[in-house]
């Protein structure tokens, strides 16, 4: 009789814990998935906070990259009179008065005067490169998000199908279309946001892209008008 109490309260405590266990995994699947549950919000929250930075980055980098562009028609005329005129601080207060990367290449290239033409130009590309890292920042993040944001679209489509096949199993025979029109809403919904997310990020990424050579194709025509002034033939 010991044996069969023992072997009875044996069997009672591994059917409990297997209860438990059981219920544990339960609540673990429901809080992910029932519903979208914390995967879905998660994704969700992702993708709005992409879109964001995304809008961000391009409003900030149209700015900067307009300012970068101003093309005063003026300002290489006025450098090379001062500088045939021998007015090296007038040439230098017009390039601090000036805004732009063309002007700190130039006001660099002025200070450098005296020195081998060589040196001269070396001042002005190591300007001019800094002045492009300054243009391209951030656009390596849209690169990201454009890749990034379809792929949090596709999570979250695959956690919508897995609810919708787990609804199906759930249901049994009474499986409606009620049960499988939510996640496959679910997971079309997370695919649309993560595509418009990605493709917003991708054209603003090439147009922004476009927008820095042409800036960059204004500073090199300058720079070397600058370098055909110093090696003019004085007056």
């Amino acid at each position: 009789m010991l044996l069969q109490a023992q072997t009875l309260t044996d069997t009672l405590a591994n059917a409990a814990a297997q209860v438990t266990t059981t219920e544990i995994h339960k609540s673990l699947w429901d809080i992910l998935f029932k519903d979208g549950g914390v995967i879905r919000a998660i994704l969700i929250v992702a993708l709005i906070l992409l879109l964001l930075i995304t809008v961000y980055l391009i409003i900030e980098r149209l700015v900067t990259i307009k300012t970068a562009s101003k093309n005063d028609q003026s300002f290489m005329s006025r450098i090379k009179d001062y500088i045939f005129d021998g007015k090296i601080d007038s040439a230098l207060n017009l390039c601090r008065s000036t805004n732009t990367p063309t002007s700190r290449m130039i006001e660099k290239g002025i200070t450098r005067l005296g020195r081998p033409m060589e040196d001269v130009r070396l001042a002005i590309e190591n300007v001019g490169n800094i002045e492009v890292a300054k243009l391209e920042k951030g656009l390596p993040i849209l690169a990201s998000v454009a890749g990034g944001a379809p792929m949090l679209g596709l999570l979250g489509t695959v956690t919508g199908m897995i609810r919708s096949f787990m609804g199906m199993e759930n249901a049994g025979d009474t499986l409606s279309i009620t049960t499988l029109s939510s996640g496959i809403y679910e997971a079309l919904i997370m695919t649309a946001g993560g595509i418009f997310v990605g493709l917003v990020s991708f054209f603003a990424y090439n147009y922004l892209v476009t927008r820095v050579s042409q800036a960059m194709t204004r500073m090199e025509t300058d720079s070397m008008e600058f370098m055909d002034i110093l090696n003019a033939p004085a007056k």
